[in-house]
């Protein structure tokens, strides 16, 4: 649980990674303008450097004067920027990089991390050279570098200058240099294998962010820190304890897209940190000089981080003249005012959720993507307004009504046990295809069925009948991607799976694509055991491929026979199903607050989603829980309108309203008495 009462939620991340042939680097900065125009955006926290991926530093080093800049023209930039930002009460939280640095890769080779045939490692193999990318390595002498740089930040800037450091590039790197083999072999991992590298590099980059940690406690006390992999997810708890809050990179113009953000900040916001979104002003990502994001776009993706409680950051580069962009700040400023506006009702406000979604993620490379499946189960709950968090195995299931186990999750013996406990405790399960498979033909005593592996056939068929499949004609309908094969012990059969007459294999085949239903009756399409629902298809994985709203409607129907009261739902006619729907409390105004977000997402380019229309919503239909409580009012907070009482009712522990218009983003308080 997150909540979300920092004050300095209204961040810039200020890139100035530098080319040192630029010339006349920050010959137009002026400290006065530049703090003005960051006042005016309503930015009350922007992170500036101190030293670039091109290794160069910004400020006038005591102890590294070398590597001042070679064309800055005011060696004082970041001490002004400090300065000018401190006296308008805007935090200045300082940058540096940690495992990519050109000019170090450059002058000092024998920093390099070295794959096994003693080449450089690339943090971003597929960028063509010249780039910063090749990888240092933390065991060899950059690693003291690095330290003596952050003491050198200190004793330059003084520590009434550090209001916090932002550490970047935290990746797993496979180092097989000779000085990480001896450690690996010291701490018992096998050199050999990369995924034992990766493994030795997650305990090296632990240790790094711990020694870190303590040295700006010991120097610079309540400064905060953060360390950026790119990435939050399970991998990053056994360092928990090193960041003082966490924020989540994520530009859906990147390689992030538009499903990054709310997945990890769904798992992250129950990590007890403080939490920041980081988007960008970029059309694309990092380094896109002189773009605009379209203005919805990044009004959509700020107020979907007001919506799960986060705080905003928006990222930019700063030209190397050292003048800010008029256009970029009147950009951020028309969205953070709007976020301004909205901070006394949102601070200090709570989630509230009921389901929880599995991840099947553990570790997490410079290879690694989210989970399909996990990607598919997030849309498809998103779409039919339920509150839910994701969690891994090791969370507490007690916060839960209901737990979804996403097409892949793996059983052991521990998660097994915690399951049953949290089944006889009362709690509900739905499980799909492989999740919790226990091999063989053992019982599953989850599901209540024998696992019997993958189905025979590449596509079949599900049967609708009036329990699961209900909204459907009594006919087959395809499923998409190969199921498994189970078969009841002591367990119900909701749904039938269909057999098709063959695959299209060898000599058969049918028509385009797959052959057809024979009418024959397979293996359970889904069975229930008690207060578990089991689906023997990859439903989450086919609905992120394929979207048939048949298997989000198979889902909801078993989501329907295990918790039919649920905190949010959608309700009547017209239903849109992209509406975002987020349910949170606060208890200082003794209200709930749903958060009501709609911007079209088009895949008009290529190369990324975009979003440059806002269209309004008129009498979208909710129902949401209240309990015992008994509802005062009900108000559009952004558009300032009182609803009506002729435009809801209350009854049997739930508010049924009817919102008059969502223009975007609207915030529905139901006052409490």
């Amino acid at each position: 649980m997150t909540t979300n009462d920092h004050p300095h939620d209204r961040q810039v991340h200020l890139d100035f990674h530098t080319s040192p042939y630029i010339d006349d680097v920050a010959a137009d900065f002026d400290a006065e303008a530049f703090a003005d125009r960051l006042e005016k955006a309503h930015i009350n926290s922007i992170t500036c450097f101190a030293r670039d991926h091109h290794g160069y530093l910004f400020y006038p080093s005591k102890r590294h004067p070398e590597l001042l800049h070679p064309h800055l023209r005011n060696h004082n930039l970041l001490i002004e920027q400090i300065d000018a930002c401190h006296r308008r009460g805007i935090r200045v939280p300082i940058y540096t990089t940690v495992e990519w640095d050109e000019y170090s890769a450059l002058n000092h080779p024998e920093w390099l991390a070295l794959d096994p045939d003693g080449n450089p490692i690339s943090g971003q193999p597929m960028v063509p050279k010249p780039n910063f990318y090749d990888s240092l390595c933390l065991n060899s002498n950059y690693r003291a570098y690095l330290l003596d740089h952050i003491n050198d930040i200190i004793d330059t800037l003084g520590p009434d200058r550090i209001d916090g450091l932002f550490l970047d590039i935290f990746f797993l790197v496979p180092c097989d240099c000779p000085r990480c083999q001896v450690q690996m072999k010291r701490h018992g991992f096998d050199h050999t294998d990369v995924r034992q590298r990766e493994a030795y590099c997650a305990v090296l980059l632990d240790e790094f962010k711990r020694e870190c940690r303590d040295l700006l406690a010991r120097r610079v006390p309540g400064a905060t820190i953060f360390f950026n992999g790119s990435h939050i997810g399970p991998s990053n708890k056994a360092s928990l304890d090193t960041y003082s809050h966490l924020e989540i990179e994520s530009l859906p113009g990147g390689t992030w897209g538009y499903d990054n953000f709310p997945i990890v900040m769904k798992y992250v916001r129950n990590l007890g940190k403080h939490v920041i979104g980081m988007t960008g002003k970029f059309h694309t990502y990092w380094g896109d000089f002189h773009s605009l994001k379209n203005i919805n776009a990044l009004e959509y993706e700020c107020f979907q981080m007001l919506t799960m409680g986060a705080g905003c950051s928006i990222g930019d580069q700063l030209h190397p003249s050292g003048k800010l962009s008029d256009a970029a700040y009147d950009l951020i400023g028309k969205v953070y005012g709007q976020v301004e506006a909205l901070e006394p009702v949102t601070q200090g406000t709570e989630d509230m959720v009921d389901i929880a979604v599995m991840t099947p993620e553990r570790e997490w490379n410079m290879e690694s993507h989210l989970s399909e499946s996990l990607i598919g189960a997030n849309r498809m709950l998103t779409e039919l307004g339920c509150q839910f968090d994701i969690i891994d195995p090791d969370m507490d299931f007690g916060r839960y009504r209901l737990i979804v186990l996403p097409d892949e999750i793996v059983a052991t013996e521990e998660l097994s046990a915690k399951l049953d406990a949290y089944v006889k405790a009362g709690g509900k399960v739905i499980g799909t295809y492989m999740s919790m498979d226990n091999g063989g033909d053992a019982v599953n005593e989850l599901y209540g069925t024998s696992m019997l592996g993958e189905s025979y056939w590449d596509r079949d068929f599900i049967m609708p009948n009036d329990v699961i499949g209900k909204a459907f004609p009594k006919e087959e309908l395809v499923m998409y991607e190969r199921g498994a094969r189970v078969e009841p012990v002591d367990a119900e059969v909701l749904l039938d799976s269909v057999q098709p007459y063959f695959n299209r294999e060898g000599k058969t085949f049918c028509s385009h694509q797959h052959a057809p239903s024979t009418g024959v009756t397979g293996f359970p399409a889904a069975v229930r055991h008690g207060d578990v629902v089991y689906f023997s298809h990859p439903l989450f994985r086919i609905y992120r491929d394929y979207a048939p709203l048949w298997v989000k409607d198979i889902f909801a129907d078993a989501l329907d026979l295990l918790l039919p009261d649920r905190l949010v739902e959608k309700t009547g006619e017209g239903q849109v199903s992209s509406l975002e729907l987020q349910l949170r409390k606060s208890a200082d105004r003794n209200s709930l607050l749903l958060h009501c977000l709609y911007y079209p997402c088009k895949k008009q380019a290529v190369n990324l989603y975009t979003i440059d229309e806002k269209v309004p919503l008129y009498d979208q239909q909710v129902r949401v829980k209240v309990g015992d409580a008994e509802v005062k009012s009900v108000t559009a907070v952004r558009s300032g309108e009182i609803i009506d009482p002729s435009r809801y009712e209350v009854s049997d522990g739930y508010l049924t309203l009817s919102i008059p218009k969502i223009d975007g983003y609207e915030v529905v308080e139901i006052a409490l008495k």
